[in-house]
């Protein structure tokens, strides 16, 4: 997987280099918005909240002075997320959310914390698709508000037929169901996938990554908390 952590340790100056321009509140509560459904990354079982993210946030959480007990997780999916920030439902998300510049005209981000790349979940079985290239006539699985599919299309695979859920677990169920061929996302989200107990031996990542993904801490436009949640990151 070429995934790498922005690690403890990284040069301060380094890391300035990475880290995006914030926009421009306190209170006794911060919502923080999650994925409920990535394993390793953002997961809710009952009432326990676990991955990466969830990690990362906490982290962060602390460093801004708030105890576990005063932060509140929501579920935020990937169309939602700029209208949650926008509306104020979240004080920031932490959810695979990767900067780009067309999300930046809406929302400022804070970050990178993460670097993925973007790549393919298919069944364990499979020897036809071996990259984004050879999509051509398959049924190719993303969710709504991701750019993920239409990237494949646009730029390697033009007779690729998409398929979008709200959330990736409706198309791990559809892949494991075998009603379409392949899931396309960040590496380290479809890496969590595979991992479930559920699919172990089931399904696998190509292992070609073919993007860049920065993923980074979203929050409202306008905001006093960007360079405080640099610093945590840093």
């Amino acid at each position: 997987m070429r995934t790498k952590l922005i690690a403890a340790g990284t040069a301060a100056a380094a890391m300035a280099a990475l880290l995006t321009g914030c926009g421009s509140s306190d209170d006794d509560k911060l919502t923080i918005g999650i994925k409920f459904d990535q394993p390793g990354l953002g997961l809710r079982s009952g009432s326990d909240y676990s991955g990466f993210d969830i990690d990362v946030a906490r982290y962060v959480a602390k460093e801004l002075g708030y105890e576990a007990d005063q932060i509140e997780f929501k579920e935020t999916p990937s169309p939602q997320r700029e209208n949650m920030l926008q509306s104020g439902q979240v004080d920031m998300i932490f959810a695979t959310y990767s900067i780009t510049d067309a999300r930046k005209e809406k929302v400022a981000f804070a970050g990178p914390y993460f670097i993925a790349g973007q790549d393919l979940l298919v069944a364990a079985d499979n020897t036809d698709i071996t990259g984004p290239d050879a999509l051509d006539g398959k049924k190719l699985c993303s969710v709504q508000g991701s750019t993920s599919a239409q990237k494949v299309k646009d730029d390697y695979s033009t007779g690729v037929q998409l398929q979008e859920f709200d959330t990736y677990s409706k198309c791990i169920e559809q892949l494991a169901a075998g009603t379409i061929d392949a899931v396309t996302t960040d590496d380290i989200i479809l890496a969590g996938f595979a991992a479930q107990p559920a699919n172990a031996g089931k399904l696998k990542v190509v292992g070609s990554p073919f993007s860049e993904e920065k993923y980074g801490v979203g929050l409202p436009k306008d905001n006093d908390t960007c360079q405080k949640v640099n610093d945590a990151i840093t």
